[in-house]
């Protein structure tokens, strides 16, 4: 393929719809190959426009403000971030001829958490935890009645935990409801019942479909936080289960379609591994690759969207540990000295323009002869950062 020069006649464009800490990495890895980025979240200097060529400040639930940007950009490439995009627009948008990555009808999917637990579950017969949906406060209590306590309440559309509960018992329900609501993403109240599974261990199998097949990364170990990621290392040992993971990753990822880097979740108790969620898009406990890799998540996704070839091969033993914050402040400011004294270790300060209490501004990431070291280093590193 021919990429030409950013700004000019005959460049190769990606339109970024969701501009965070993610998409920032997939600029800057877009960038270094004179690709043309712009920009796009529902609020000013998100992380991905500090490095962008170009940038719009818009709702990407409205449908006719998405489909002006497409219009008046014309980009080669379609890349959604996150989850709050209107879905109606990028399939529409496919009809006129635009790539959207992976497929427009990939994105609706794995943004849905009905749409791909039916897919998963009734028509891939994936292993899943059982599930029951619903629409009201009284459909929910049925709904959990069915399933049993303790279960996982979670608005259909969210991401990072938002909106999520476990329910342990029946005085908690209305609670969960209403956060439900709350933390969800998009229009309307259905919400998803899930089986609580008491599972040994929880992985990220970063999939990359590229053209010249489907590739893997080492399994990625990750401990959550109110449904939130809070650390991850790679590579976690799986023996031969994570043959059984990489036949369920190819299986979703094939269902799915189209090029670029996907992450599957999925449980792990005993001898048996179960599927949970899909991103197609590089994953937040992903970052790890950044130090762990020969090309990290990021990378990956962009040479695999241009067709380019694919490295997935594991340098060193590492670990990431998030930074958040623990005060609400406009343009808050960092102390990293100490951080930086940590061995091995490096920074990623995600220049978000607010910080919020519990929100994710940064991450640590450290590398080691051994996970348990390499976990240590980046948590130290991570909590010597203060935010003022």
């Amino acid at each position: 393929m021919e990429i030409g020069t950013p700004l000019l006649k005959g460049s190769v464009k990606f339109l970024l719809l969701g501009s965070g800490e993610l998409g920032k990495e997939v600029v800057i890895e877009a960038q270094r190959l004179g690709i043309e980025c712009i920009a796009v979240d529902r609020y000013q200097n998100a992380p991905a426009m500090q490095v962008a060529h170009k940038s719009y400040v818009i709702d990407m639930k409205d449908y006719d403000a998405l489909m002006a940007i497409i219009e008046r950009e014309e980009p080669d490439y379609i890349v959604p971030e996150i989850e709050a995009i209107n879905t109606d627009a990028l399939i529409d948008a496919e009809k006129e001829g635009y790539t959207v990555v992976p497929t427009a009808e990939a994105t609706k999917i794995t943004m849905n958490r009905e749409l791909i637990r039916r897919l998963a579950a009734e028509k891939l017969k994936l292993k899943t935890a059982k599930y029951e949906f619903a629409n009201s406060l009284e459909e929910l209590k049925e709904a959990v009645e069915k399933i049993g306590l303790p279960c996982v309440v979670k608005p259909i559309m969210s991401s990072s935990g938002k909106g999520q509960s476990v329910i342990r018992k029946e005085v908690d329900i209305e609670k969960a409801w209403i956060r439900a609501k709350e933390g969800a993403r998009g229009i309307g109240n259905r919400v998803i019942v899930e089986e609580f599974i008491n599972f040994d261990y929880e992985i990220t199998l970063l999939t990359a479909v590229t053209e010249e097949g489907t590739k893997f990364c080492e399994p990625i170990g990750h401990i959550q936080i109110d449904g939130d990621y809070h650390e991850s290392w790679q590579p976690h040992e799986m023996g031969e289960l994570k043959e059984q993971a990489q036949e369920i990753a190819k299986k979703i990822t094939n269902a799915l379609g189209g090029y670029g880097i996907f992450g599957v979740e999925m449980f792990v108790k005993g001898d048996e591994v179960i599927f949970s969620e899909v991103s197609p898009r590089p994953h937040d406990t992903g970052m790890v690759t950044m130090i762990t890799q020969e090309m990290s998540e990021f990378e990956i996704h962009v040479r695999a969207i241009l067709g380019l070839p694919v490295s997935t091969k594991l340098i060193t033993p590492g670990a990431s540990h998030v930074i958040k914050a623990n005060i609400n402040k406009y343009a808050p400011k960092y102390d990293i000295k100490e951080a930086l004294k940590v061995p091995n270790t490096k920074l990623r300060l995600f220049g978000k323009p607010n910080a919020k209490v519990g929100r994710r501004m940064g991450v640590a990431l450290a590398y080691a002869n051994s996970i348990e070291e390499a976990r240590e280093l980046a948590k130290r590193c991570a909590h010597a950062v203060k935010i003022e």
